[in-house]
């Protein structure tokens, strides 16, 4: 199958475009170094032409972008998509609570999830918890020596090799006749911010620092800490543990 990544030089579009070589398929990079831009439209018709689906990993974490590249860029995707006699299988990747929780980000994402059910494509947005690497980002929260939480946060993060697999074999998978939502993706650690603090701390080789866990205030904090980014019960659990994704990195961690 002729697969296109946009984003495929990314984080998480380069393990898809491994994943998707290792299956067998030919995959397609899709970013502005090969002439594909999803923030302008520009090369997204030509390279869509004759694919068999898109693994749309295109996005930004710049407040400023997310008009033009999260929304906008995949709005691009799906009516460039529409256009052709034989569209091929948009497959997305959002996140789990991004329709509970305020945060500007997570709206995006879930405008995102709402317009590609309107084009009448085929098309499966599949939604992951947080990647470890943002799950061990918490513990760096701090305002000089005392770690800083969220009272009664928890967070069940994801191995991205685990997405990354599964995104290629749901767009290896036969197309659905429309719109399609894919369980959810999980890692098996339900985690606490102050157990992922221990975690990296003993992992760096420091003492794990003094910590003041705040109420939760605002909509965005609340919802955190109400559980609105853990998966419900109908969820797809894999991938390595924090745990031993933590042992394998070098002291200074990875900030995505």
């Amino acid at each position: 199958m002729r697969i296109i990544v946009t984003g495929g030089l990314g984080h998480l579009g380069s393990r898809v475009v491994t994943a998707l070589g290792d299956l067998g398929h030919d995959a397609i990079v899709a970013s502005r170094r090969t002439g594909v831009d999803v923030k302008t439209g520009a090369g997204l018709t030509r390279v869509l032409t004759g694919a068999d689906a898109v693994v749309h990993t295109a996005d930004t974490m710049r407040p400023w972008e997310f008009g033009s590249v999260t929304t906008g860029g995949t709005r691009r995707v799906g009516e460039a998509a529409a256009t052709l006699a034989r569209p091929p299988h948009v497959v997305y990747i959002s996140i789990v609570g991004v329709d509970r929780v305020p945060y500007p980000y997570y709206r995006a994402k879930w405008a995102v999830e709402r317009e590609l059910e309107t084009l009448g494509i085929p098309a499966t947005v599949m939604r992951a918890t947080q990647f470890h690497s943002l799950a061990a980002s918490i513990a760096r929260a701090r305002v000089g020596p005392v770690g800083l939480g969220v009272k009664g946060f928890r967070i069940q993060p994801v191995d991205i090799a685990f997405v990354a697999r599964r995104l290629a074999e749901v767009a290896s998978e036969p197309a659905p006749a429309g719109f399609a939502r894919h369980v959810d993706l999980t890692g098996p650690d339900l985690l606490t911010a102050e157990q992922i603090a221990g975690l990296v701390a003993g992992h760096q080789g420091r003492p794990i620092r003094r910590r003041l866990d705040l109420p939760a205030l605002g909509g965005t904090l609340k919802a955190f800490a109400s559980g609105a980014i853990l998966p419900g019960a109908d969820v797809e659990v894999g991938g390595e543990r924090f745990t031993a994704w933590l042992a394998r990195q070098p002291p200074r961690l990875p900030r995505r």
